[in-house]
């Protein structure tokens, strides 16, 4: 089995902590790195919720994967799926959601769809060296957050206010984030160098 770049984090909510759980999660995760071996971070959250059901425990799977340039998020809502009483089944069904976003997400990666062609263009606007994490300033007068983690064949340390960066954007818990940095966009300094703000 491959070791993920990031350790599989699974966490349980309302259940008691299970070996044999553990090892059917991450059996799958390892399976899904074998068909796309640049997930970066995953985090598997099952839980059962609160409130009772008449047919008993109804297990709920949520899972989190980050990709370069994107997050993948498998939430499956147990409802009244009477097959997610079988939390292997639930398991199994948040995996095989999952890897089908992956499937979409290589295709994209591909060319097939072509997304990487307007990824957003800023400058750096603000740095943080201690802290590890910096602001871009957009194109549209936002500022998108971005750690050190996210950036892509450049150290943080080379890092300088003003320089030219493409990145995505994806929603963070505290706004709006870059999941993937680039150092150098397409060159605006002498073709069409921006006049104002």
């Amino acid at each position: 089995m491959t070791a993920m770049q990031v350790p599989l984090e699974i966490s349980f909510r309302n259940v008691e902590p299970s070996p044999a759980i553990e090892a059917a999660v991450r059996e799958k995760a390892a399976k899904l790195e074998e068909f796309y071996d640049r997930i970066t971070s995953a985090r598997v959250v099952v839980e059962t919720p609160h409130r009772r059901h008449r047919q008993g425990k109804l297990f709920h799977v949520r899972i989190d994967l980050r990709v370069p340039g994107r997050e993948i998020v498998v939430s499956r809502e147990p409802s009244e799926h009477h097959a997610f009483e079988d939390v292997y089944v639930a398991i199994r069904d948040a995996f095989d959601a999952a890897k089908r976003q992956l499937e979409d997400h290589v295709r994209e990666a591909r060319g097939h769809v072509k997304v990487h062609e307007a990824a957003p263009e800023g400058r750096i606007a603000r740095l943080d060296p201690e802290k590890g994490y910096g602001f871009i300033a957009t194109a549209d007068g936002r500022e998108v957050y971005f750690h050190r983690n996210s950036l892509v064949d450049v150290d943080f340390a080379r890092l300088h206010v003003g320089d030219e960066v493409r990145f995505a954007e994806e929603a963070g818990e505290q706004g709006p984030q870059a999941s993937t940095v680039h150092l150098g966009g397409t060159p605006l300094t002498t073709k069409k160098r921006r006049t104002g703000g």
